[in-house]
């Protein structure tokens, strides 16, 4: 049995490697589609809406946190979805 029978399955590996690469890489980065973001997120500006009423003053704030905060209750935070 000579060399020549199985140098072309040594060479698959390193092809295959590359082709999944690119083919990975095609797939996420969509070099071949065409995107003008400019045109395809246009948005319409419109007129500021609201009035300048002053809510209140906060004046010699002690507390560093907000009261009813549930910062270290996490499980209250994130809820199991389904």
């Amino acid at each position: 049995m000579s060399d020549d029978n199985g140098a072309w399955l040594l060479a698959l590996g390193p092809a295959g490697a590359a082709a999944l690469y690119w083919a990975i890489y095609r797939y996420y980065r969509n070099t071949d589609k065409s995107h003008a973001f400019e045109r395809d997120t246009a948005v319409e500006a419109k007129p500021v809406t609201g009035d300048d009423r002053k809510t209140g003053d906060v004046k010699g704030v002690r507390n560093s946190r907000i009261s009813g905060d549930n910062v270290k209750a996490y499980r209250q935070r994130v809820k199991r979805v389904g």
